[in-house]
């Protein structure tokens, strides 16, 4: 899930699609990528300075297996968290050998099956970043339904062109998420048809509303889905989250 943009939904679309998923009995782990360590917040992992955490992985101190914990959300549900040491993880991966290649072959090396994994990236174009986009096979991006959602776009775009040029021929733009969605607004409406237009069937026929409880989830470190499952913010995800399955399973669509 990536977006250099800040607030555009990506910790909120990657716990809830990871909490709708898991709720069906689909392994999954989340990766927390984000010195903030929201993600791991919401799940419910502990995630102060001091936990084995994805900053050891990257570095090369501990393998993935040994910092995965399970989320209080799900069974299936599991994390890698993110500590505060992750924000300098930048500087020090820059003297690195392979240092693009860090997650993707600690993801390689792991014993833990799941069935998928997502990644929660910092809304920056650094080496984090770099590290998820040659780690998967599939980018996810959150745009918002607001004036600037485009703004900065052009420039993720690149830099996964880049990474596909030179770090990883498999990755590929497979999905196109809306967030923030106020069916009051003539401008949303508009970004809708303008992301529709260009970027076809990658975008979710489900688009997520502005709604008060994916705000106030993770301050109860949860998943709207846990906090209330019958929200609209809630359902609008595991509607999505039934698309990114159904696509996924279906040879002939697009996200297969």
């Amino acid at each position: 899930m990536a977006n250099q943009k800040g607030g555009v939904g990506k910790t909120t679309t990657t716990v809830n699609l990871a909490a709708a998923l898991a709720s069906h009995g689909i392994r999954v782990l989340v990766i927390d990528l984000d010195p903030q360590g929201n993600a791991s917040t919401a799940l419910g992992v502990d995630h102060h300075s001091g936990v084995p955490s994805i900053y050891e992985v990257l570095l090369g101190d501990r393998p993935l297996d040994e910092v995965i914990v399970a989320s209080t959300e799900a069974p299936e549900l599991f994390c890698a968290p993110a500590t505060i040491d992750l924000a300098g993880a930048e500087i020090e991966l820059v003297s690195l050998v392979a240092r693009e290649n860090r997650l993707h072959r600690a993801i390689q090396s792991m014993k833990r099956e799941v069935d998928y994994v997502l990644i929660d990236c910092p809304p920056s174009l650094g080496l984090l970043t770099v590290n998820a986009l040659v780690a998967a096979r599939e980018l996810l991006i959150p745009i918002q339904c607001e004036y600037y959602a485009l703004e900065g776009l052009g420039m993720l775009l690149r830099n996964v062109e880049l990474v596909q040029a030179h770090l990883n021929q498999d990755l590929r733009l497979s999905t196109i998420l809306l967030t923030m969605y106020d069916s009051c607004t003539r401008l949303a409406d508009q970004v809708v048809h303008e992301v529709k237009e260009h970027f076809g069937d990658r975008v979710l026929a489900t688009t997520i509303p502005r709604n008060v409880r994916l705000v106030e989830a993770p301050s109860y470190g949860q998943s709207a889905l846990t906090y209330d499952p019958t929200s609209r913010g809630s359902l609008s995800y595991l509607a999505a989250a039934r698309e990114l399955a159904e696509r996924g399973f279906d040879p002939n669509g697009a996200g297969a």
